[in-house]
């Protein structure tokens, strides 16, 4: 029995109560919640449902207890019920009911975790979004693990997200980053604002290569070329290294489209039909100020030049026309002052901003050795680039380590601990279990323990305090996974399989799945591997939700 099973038949056991009782059924709630209580004695699970619901009902809240217990009492898998404090209810299970889990877990396999908390909201989710004019840095490296873990949890939990990642292909940065491909190729130093590393000389190399006649060229058209090949070469360098780090996107986005489009042009239109655009000093702005924004947003300058701001406006227009009525967007510590003009626009299109559009901010990273953060990149120059980060961590470890933490926080990250082969590395940790399940399975087939067929599984065998606990955590994950995607915070799954992979090593250390010597095999050892290979899946599950792999052998 999961805590969501159990908390359905109090809800449903206070139902009883209320139309037994002739007391107004509007007063209880949709849904309720149960806990595990801090202290093993107190029971399996604890309700404060009779405390929420006695003022609404008219009665103390301890009587209302006391008709709860005995209703609960009566449900099939409940062994009793004890009513502490004020109006308390610690519940304990039967065996049969709690061990019945393992087997539900193996069975339902890959799908177990999922739910149907989202189910009916479509999500656009925009991350990373590195501009192509070097390589994936370290803020955008946290997106990519972070808004891809997010991105499998909201499918989890039954939304349909569509994940994007949109580039500047047009603007200022492009003409720097083009700049310097040019004087790179023509040996001169990179100009003042331009852009330096390795990586330039590469990519110049590269364009020569592919327009081998570009240095005949005059400046302006061989700075277009340098442009053109340089951005496609960049952005293919990029894409590969995503795909490498193993994050897909469903769509790739250039700005530049927009423009070709007429789509910035279709967005003022449709702000002005809202009432909301105005003319001052020969520019075109956007009245930002009457939905909470500290200042009005220049769409159109008084040279005609669109502003970066108009192309933001267009393209969230863009996605909202294509149908997401969610639009998250994960940006960088640095774009924190964007929340607001965003917001804003949003009000002024007519949506609502709590409702259609989240910005969510990671905050930074520093990969650390020795205390000392790593700065120097054998490319880039200046900054760790996603190729830095995997060679000194591998996939796995930094996909795990950047999912792990809130993305409000700053992190460090000791390369020391996170590529050690023990308990200190929180990604080995989980993933020894996974292993470790994987070869106790082996050797109880070795062994002649096998599970059996379904029918055949006694789970009124688990009886053991230790399995208790491992079924206990099993069965909380998936709220864990709902509630992860409903937060947006991919991190509490990294914690909750750390907590599962102390609760099957403790189990491990005490319950033997295979027999020793001579000793025959029992229903205990088959309940037992239905109980490991239970956690086999939940791990490997939760591991799949953060885009790490779940090992047979470390």
């Amino acid at each position: 029995m999961t805590p969501a099973n159990l908390a359905s038949t109090v809800l449903s056991a206070a139902r009883a109560v209320f139309e037994t009782r002739g007391l107004d059924l509007s007063a209880l709630p949709e849904t309720t919640t149960v806990e595990r209580p801090r202290n093993p004695e107190h029971g399996d699970y604890a309700s404060t449902l009779a405390l929420q619901l006695g003022k609404k009902a008219g009665v103390a809240p301890r009587e209302l207890a006391a008709a709860l217990a005995e209703e609960l009492s009566s449900q099939p898998g409940v062994k009793s019920v004890e009513i502490a404090g004020p109006g308390f209810l610690n519940i304990r299970l039967d065996a049969a009911a709690a061990g019945v889990l393992a087997r539900d877990i193996v069975l339902a396999g890959s799908e177990y975790g999922h739910s149907g908390a989202l189910t009916g909201e479509k999500i656009n989710l925009e991350f990373v979004s590195a501009n192509p004019t070097g390589p994936v840095h370290i803020g955008g490296v946290r997106w990519a693990a972070v808004g891809d873990a997010l991105s499998r949890l909201l499918r989890a939990a039954g939304a349909t997200v569509g994940t994007e990642y949109y580039f500047n292909d047009a603007g200022s940065q492009i003409d720097r980053f083009a700049k310097s491909l040019l004087a790179s190729a023509k040996g001169e130093p990179a100009p003042e604002d331009g852009y330096g590393g390795a990586y330039i000389a590469e990519i110049a190399t590269a364009v020569v290569a592919e327009a081998p006649d570009v240095l005949k060229l005059d400046d302006v058209e061989a700075l277009e070329t340098f442009r053109r090949v340089g951005v496609e070469l960049m952005f293919a360098e990029i894409k590969q290294s995503l795909t490498e780090f193993g994050v897909h996107f469903d769509t790739y986005f250039n700005e530049k489209d927009l423009h070709d489009r007429g789509e910035l042009q279709e967005a003022l239109d449709r702000l002005r039909e809202q009432g909301h655009i105005f003319e001052s000093d020969g520019a075109t702005w956007l009245r930002t100020t009457e939905f909470g924004d500290d200042k009005d947003r220049v769409l159109r300058k008084s040279d005609g030049d669109w502003t970066y701001f108009a192309a933001d406006c267009a393209y969230y227009l863009d996605k909202r026309k294509r149908g997401f009525d969610r639009v998250v967007i994960m940006l960088g510590a640095d774009h924190h002052g964007y929340i607001g003009r965003m917001k804003a626009m949003s009000a002024c299109f007519g949506d609502d901003p709590a409702k259609n559009l989240e910005i969510l901010i990671g905050q930074l990273v520093n990969l650390v050795r020795d205390g000392e953060p790593v700065r120097m990149s054998k490319r880039a120059g200046t900054v760790v680039t996603l190729e830095d980060f995997v060679d000194a961590l591998g996939v796995d470890a930094t996909r795990y380590a950047l999912a792990r933490y809130s993305s409000d926080s700053p992190i460090n990250l000791d390369i020391e601990i996170w590529t050690r082969a023990s308990n200190e590395n929180p990604v080995y940790y989980v993933q020894y279990v996974a292993a470790r399940t994987f070869n106790v399975a082996i050797n109880a087939r070795d062994k002649g323990v096998t599970r059996g067929e379904a029918g055949d599984f006694k789970p009124e065998l688990l009886v053991h305090e230790k399995e208790n606990e491992l079924l206990k955590t099993l069965g909380e994950y998936p709220e864990v996974v709902a509630r992860s995607a409903q937060l947006r915070e991919p991190h509490h799954v990294a914690r909750y399989l750390e907590e599962l992979a102390g609760a099957y090593h403790r189990f491990y250390s005490e319950c033997r799945v295979t027999p020793q010597g001579d000793e025959p095999v029992t229903d205990t050892h088959r309940a037992r591997l239905w109980l490991n290979d239970a956690t086999r899946t939940v791990i490997a599950n939760g591991l799949g939700l953060l885009g790490v792999s779940a090992p047979e052998r470390m």
